[in-house]
């Protein structure tokens, strides 16, 4: 959300939002006794979820998202709750 922030209203000026060869989620879940998960399509994103609540144990899912995806819809900085931007 912090980049889709930067995309829109700071002129794309990209600060601290490109995250390639970042953690490993999944790794780090399991290095803490917990189920590490991973969704990379918007198909699994249900079945991860059902597994995860399944196993009745603590859980990391780490769902991979594209960075130019939009979260909508989103409130402005200052802008009341009804200044809403429905993005598409």
């Amino acid at each position: 959300m912090v980049r889709q922030w930067q995309d829109l209203f700071f002129n794309r000026r990209f600060s601290s939002t490109c995250l390639q060869g970042s953690v490993d989620f999944v790794k780090l879940a399991e290095a803490y006794g917990a189920l590490g998960l991973r969704a990379t399509k918007k198909s699994e994103v249900k079945d991860v979820i059902v597994e995860a609540v399944k196993s009745g144990r603590p859980t990391v899912i780490d769902f991979v998202v594209d960075q130019d995806e939009k979260v909508s819809p989103m409130v402005p900085a200052g802008a009341a709750i009804n200044e809403i931007l429905e993005l598409e």
